[in-house]
């Protein structure tokens, strides 16, 4: 691999930023200080020093993204912008995907991977993995309403979803929302067999992930070592 293509996977800096910060002399391969961004060299053997810091190398990308509204969660889309629009060029996109959906007009956390197996794991339906979403509605719903949620609704076309927590805020038209499964537009489909309607959702949780509050809408970063260790070890303690 070309060290400046390592330097711009593992989020030290862009590929054309690399260039410039080796020719300055920062950066060093196996002690030796690297004078081309285009020598070659093998990330599960070699060390790399960037300024002082030892990189480390992960076989998987994992990325957390703030989606914002319309952009759509998919790989590519002939109209939309994607979440993968969002990130840089310099990021190999080709086997990235997001791990689960937001609907067009759904904000907030989204798991962007290239790590099928996980993503898979993750994403099986005998897994459970529970989602949070902080939702507002149109009208105040009622504390009968919120048992019946709770207790799983049928939806308009026959399907019977399984039990969610609902956690009622303010004057009851906001809160916090829990779900184990994830159905096409689910949570708005349930307000709407309540009788109400959904006019904000954002995912704030997946899995044991937490949307990070410094990231802005359509901002990203990679996941860090703890994260990630904490998402492999759900996503396998789930089976």
């Amino acid at each position: 691999m070309r060290l400046d293509k390592f330097l711009g996977i593992t989020g030290c800096c862009s590929r054309s930023d690399a260039k410039r910060i080796i020719r300055s002399g920062g950066v060093s391969v196996n002690g030796s200080v690297a004078k081309s961004a285009d020598m070659s060299m093998d990330p599960d053997v070699d060390t790399v020093i960037f300024r002082g810091q030892t990189v480390v190398y992960r076989r998987y990308t994992y990325i957390m993204l703030n989606k914002p509204e319309g952009v759509v969660s998919a790989t590519e889309d002939g109209r939309d912008r994607t979440v993968l629009d969002l990130l840089p060029e310099e990021i190999p996109k080709a086997n990235l995907f997001p791990c689960g959906r937001l609907d067009k007009y759904t904000l907030g956390l989204m798991l962007i991977t290239d790590n099928g197996v996980l993503g898979h794991r993750l994403l099986a339906p005998k897994s459970h993995v529970s989602k949070e979403y902080y939702f507002r509605a149109k009208h105040p719903i009622s504390r009968e309403d919120a048992d019946r949620f709770e207790k799983g609704l049928t939806l308009e076309d026959g399907y019977e979803t399984k039990p969610a927590k609902i956690e009622l805020r303010g004057d009851g038209n906001e809160g916090v929302i829990t779900l184990v499964e994830g159905k096409y537009h689910q949570i708005k489909r349930m307000l709407e067999a309540l009788g109400n309607k959904i006019t904000y959702l954002e995912r704030i949780r997946f899995g044991p992930l937490l949307l990070d509050s410094a990231l802005e809408r359509g901002e990203w970063r990679y996941l860090t070592a703890e994260e990630i260790a904490m998402l492999e070890s759900h996503g396998s303690s789930q089976l």
